[in-house]
């Protein structure tokens, strides 16, 4: 592996990002700075805690910045959740996104697994 660009798990949480930009564009407008924002940087930190884990020389570290990581996508499905609670979105328009994020959650899983042994 010559870089974090080259994990899966990486790639497929860089995908949800945009996938999330692009639907969070029909939220209300009234809630730019509330949930819209939320969401948007609990998704930029999926990938971006697995990159800066995979930066660290140590491997304690880089289990620390995915389980970050993991905590983040809970936390961007939660926001979406609320989301669909409160109408902004409904389940067929987040279909691709819980799919993908769950598809995420069990690779950082599976990583983090892997690198405790």
């Amino acid at each position: 592996m010559k870089s974090y660009r080259d994990l899966i798990v990486w790639q497929k949480s860089m995908e949800v990002v945009t996938l999330t930009y692009k639907l969070l564009k029909q939220f209300p407008e009234d809630e730019k700075f509330g949930l819209t924002s939320q969401i948007k940087r609990s998704s930029v930190s999926v990938p971006s805690n697995i990159a800066e884990g995979y930066g660290r020389n140590y491997r304690k570290d880089y289990v620390r910045f995915l389980n970050i990581s993991r905590g983040s996508l809970y936390e961007m499905q939660t926001q979406f959740q609320i989301g669909m609670n409160l109408k902004f979105i409904n389940e067929n328009e987040l279909k691709e996104i819980k799919v993908l994020s769950v598809e995420i959650e069990k690779m950082l899983n599976s990583l983090i697994n892997k690198l405790k042994d």
